[in-house]
């Protein structure tokens, strides 16, 4: 993927977009963040039932798809937003070379890692070391295998379903908690904020699997309340915390292998995943930015 040059100082993208970007710099972002963790899990009854209506209302989610799909079923809004959905709901693409989809949610960038330089959008770039290690000494020697790769960046909006999936079959190999600011992740600041995902609260791992390496990021926001995986539970809100790093070691951790489309994490509330991959991947072509992908469906082939 060809990258735009960098047009140089001054304001890019909409003025529009900018100033809607300006009240985030000032917002008490994790205070924040931290109110609406505790509002998603309160459990009265008119309180999440009232929550829980409006919010399939306002934004159409399709309960169908659920499990359970009697939304005052769920004993708080949380447990409503991390619904898992039915066994037959998302199909998994057969073959074994398939890379498939982690999540729901819409394409906002993709292609080719410039030695380690990603497109976050047009004339704005980041790079992988940061993404994965912050400030780490050791982030060139983490991000060493994506090096000149392909990587796909998915938005979850809120309406979408927000439980994550491997891409490919494997185990994790490490994890990295990398604090930082909560700024929204949605289409209009990624256009504005410069270096928005290095900048922002997230949770990195890498996984091996029997094709190479794969990287998976997922990105905290604002009002987001929280990033679990499977097998280590809660890792963010970690306010305070410094970057914190989890190796896993396959004689320890033998029970720590996932098939392909197996739950691995969630999202307390909607954010970005970003997924990165050796130059033995190649991406669909049908694969565009603005696309939308469901979990389970192929976005690539190992070649």
């Amino acid at each position: 993927m060809k990258y735009a040059p960098s047009p140089g100082p001054g304001l890019r993208g909409p003025i529009a977009d900018h100033i809607k970007a300006i009240p985030q710099y000032l917002y008490p972002q994790h205070l924040l963040s931290r109110l609406m963790g505790k509002a998603m899990r309160i459990r009265a009854l008119r309180i999440k039932d009232r929550q829980i209506r409006w919010f399939i209302r306002h934004y159409g989610v399709d309960m169908e798809e659920a499990l359970s799909p009697d939304p005052l079923s769920y004993g708080n809004f949380n447990d409503f937003f991390t619904r898992a959905l039915a066994p037959d709901a998302r199909p998994i693409a057969a073959g074994s070379d398939q890379v498939i989809s982690p999540a729901d949610g819409r394409i906002s960038a993709l292609g080719t890692i410039d030695g380690s330089k990603m497109l976050q959008a047009k004339g704005r770039e980041y790079t992988v070391p940061k993404l994965l290690s912050g400030n780490a000494l050791d982030g060139d020697a983490f991000a060493a295998p994506f090096q000149n790769g392909q990587f796909v960046t998915i938005y979850l909006s809120p309406r979408d379903y927000h439980r994550i999936h491997l891409p490919v079959a494997g185990r994790p190999r490490g994890m990295r908690y990398v604090p930082g600011r909560l700024f929204s992740v949605n289409p209009a600041t990624t256009r504005v904020i410069p270096r928005l995902f290095t900048r922002n609260e997230r949770v990195a791992m890498v996984f091996d699997t029997r094709k190479g390496p794969l990287g998976l990021v997922m990105v905290g926001a604002i009002f987001v309340g929280g990033i679990e995986t499977a097998w280590a539970g809660a890792i963010t809100p970690s306010y305070g915390q410094p970057v914190s790093l989890w190796e896993y070691d396959r004689a320890r951790h033998p029970e720590l292998t996932f098939r392909q489309g197996q739950e691995i994490a969630r999202f307390n509330m909607g954010s970005t995943v970003i997924l990165l991959f050796p130059d033995t991947v190649n991406l669909a072509a049908t694969l565009q930015p603005g696309a939308r992908v469901r979990m389970g469906e192929s976005i690539g082939r190992w070649a």
